[in-house]
């Protein structure tokens, strides 16, 4: 059996705004949680609350998601700063 290689390069990753994304997905899962509470009674009767604690625990793992990537954000913003003053001393440096 023959290892598999790739014949082309892995395209960049996608970049977006990400901590919007991740704080859209956040509210979405507590609002989801918030809409089934009233019928908590109904999803015990059945056996279901697996569905409204999924929805709570969404939300939760999204808030640390969004300290995540807000961090991540910032520390892609320090290095391009940091990148661009290097940049910037030794363009000064060679003139």
């Amino acid at each position: 059996m023959a290892k598999w290689t790739a014949k082309h390069e892995a395209p960049e990753p996608l970049e977006g705004p990400v901590v919007a994304t991740v704080t859209g997905g956040t509210i979405l899962w507590f609002a989801l949680f918030l809409v089934q509470l009233p019928f908590y009674g109904w999803f015990a009767d059945r056996g279901q609350l697996w569905w409204v604690w999924t929805c709570a625990a969404g939300g939760f793992l999204g808030l640390i998601g969004i300290w995540y990537v807000r961090g991540r954000d910032a520390a892609l913003k320090r290095h391009a700063a940091e990148a661009e003053a290097e940049a910037a001393a030794r363009a000064e440096r060679n003139e």
